[in-house]
Parts: C-alpha cells; structure tokens; sequence
C-alpha cells in the first residue's frame, strides 16, 4: 500500500512537471505571447530547471529542444518510478524509450484535448471573454483548428473544428496509442 501511495505522488509530481514543460515547448511553438501573466509564470517556473539544458541545447527558430527534452526526461523517470514501485524489471532500452515516447506524445494530446474542452466552455460562458487564460489557450489551440477549419465546409455559423480535433485526439490517445503500447 505504501509503495502505491508513493507510486501515485511521484505520478502526480511527474505530470505537472511534464505539463509545465510541455506548456513550455508549446507556448513557443505556436510563438503566443510571452507577456501573457499565466505565459510568464509558465517561464518563471521552468526557467532554472531549463537553464542548464539550455547550455548543450540550443532553440532553432520556434522549437524549443531543452524544453522537449526535459518532457520527455520527466516521462522517463515517471516511467522507471512506477516500474521500480511495482516491483517489476525494467524493459530494455528500446521499449523504455518507446514508452518514454508514446507517454509524451499523451501528455501532448491530453494537453491540446483538455485545452479544446476549456475553450468549448468557454465559448458557452464568456464567448467574448478576454481573461488571459482564454487568450493564451486561443493561441495554443487555433494551430490545431486552422487547417480543419479549412478543410470544414462552412456551416451556417457553427464552427465543428473544435469537435473534430476532439474526436482525431480521441482516437489517437484512446485507439492508436494503446496499441503501438
């Protein structure tokens, strides 16, 4: 029972860590805006962790690699805790990166899933809304919807996107995924 309740803390810790630096890699991604209050703490938080990879890893252009390194780190360790924890071997190197991988590709896509939902609410709530919070998820989520939103023929005013992101989201985190595991 014990090593369940570390297990499951050490997962807690993980997943933040994992969705501040994720939030990290993809704030400069998509380039939204740095002076965005909830972007600067977003900074703030990661900043010393991230300075020394910095060192080895450079950005180029929009693609921040210490950032995404530092994800898929995170997944790694969370990774070798929750094997160690539940007494069992580690697999070898392949599959643990591949798990590693397929963890931080989750992270990504529960991330953008959950982003969509806040911005369905949202748009039910407060469709003019300008808390920034809202402004940021707009910029993080709007690479995502653009070439759906293209490919949607106009209907009457609706705008279907957002669902159909949801739904290709649905299907890789909840059908493709497991059975690449």
């Amino acid at each position: 029972m014990f090593s369940e309740i570390v297990t499951l803390l050490l997962s807690v810790a993980f997943g933040l860590l994992g969705f501040f630096f994720i939030a990290r890699f993809l704030l400069q991604l998509v380039r939204a805006d740095f002076y965005n209050p909830i972007s600067q703490s977003i900074v703030r938080l990661t900043d010393p962790l991230l300075q020394p990879v910095r060192q080895l890893l450079k950005a180029r252009g929009n693609i921040d690699f210490a950032a995404l390194v530092a994800v898929l780190v995170v997944e790694l360790l969370d990774v070798i805790t929750v094997f160690t924890f539940a007494g069992e071997a580690l697999p070898g190197l392949p599959a643990l990166a591949l798990l590693t991988m397929m963890r931080s590709l989750d992270l990504v896509l529960g991330f953008y899933f959950y982003a969509l939902l806040v911005s369905i609410i949202a748009s039910w709530i407060a469709p003019a809304g300008g808390h920034p919070a809202l402004s940021l998820i707009h910029q993080l989520t709007e690479p995502l919807l653009a070439p759906i939103r293209r490919l949607l023929p106009p209907a009457g005013g609706l705008d279907f996107s957002t669902m159909v992101a949801m739904l290709i989201i649905y299907i890789l985190r909840d059908i493709v995924l497991p059975r690449l595991a």
